[in-house]
């Protein structure tokens, strides 16, 4: 085995810090940061988000799930011991609720007042907006 080559049963870091040690979460946020600053000058709209490592966590989830990936390989690719913990990136899909409302077919009925919610200028909006 060549002097850089890790052995496969060797538990080392993968990502070490500019002292050779394993990046610490506060490393990986100070590195994330300055990256976020540089954004800023191309992306304004970046200023005065709260972006930190575990959000490279939610916005990856979510990019496997509209890539049709299932929840259990997004599980453990994450190392989600639990499916459950899982699928709260379902409700977090706002693109995905929009695909499948713009999927179903409205419901016809002929009883007028199962649609009363039609008269609420209100909801349509919102639903329009979606």
């Amino acid at each position: 085995m060549e002097k850089n080559q890790i052995a496969p049963h060797e538990p080392r870091p993968v990502f070490l810090n500019h002292r050779g040690q394993m990046l610490t979460r506060f490393g990986m946020r100070l590195i994330l940061q300055k990256h976020v600053r540089q954004a800023m000058a191309q992306v304004p709209s970046l200023e005065g988000k709260c972006i930190h490592p575990h959000s490279l966590r939610h916005s990856t989830a979510i990019h496997l799930l509209r890539a049709r990936v299932d929840l259990a390989t997004i599980g453990n690719w994450l190392g989600h011991v639990s499916i459950n913990t899982t699928t709260k990136y379902l409700a977090l899909d706002l693109e995905t609720k929009r695909d499948a409302l713009a999927k179903a077919k409205p419901i016809l009925s002929r009883n007028r007042r199962s649609q009363t919610w039609r008269k609420d200028k209100n909801l349509i909006e919102w639903l329009e907006s979606l």
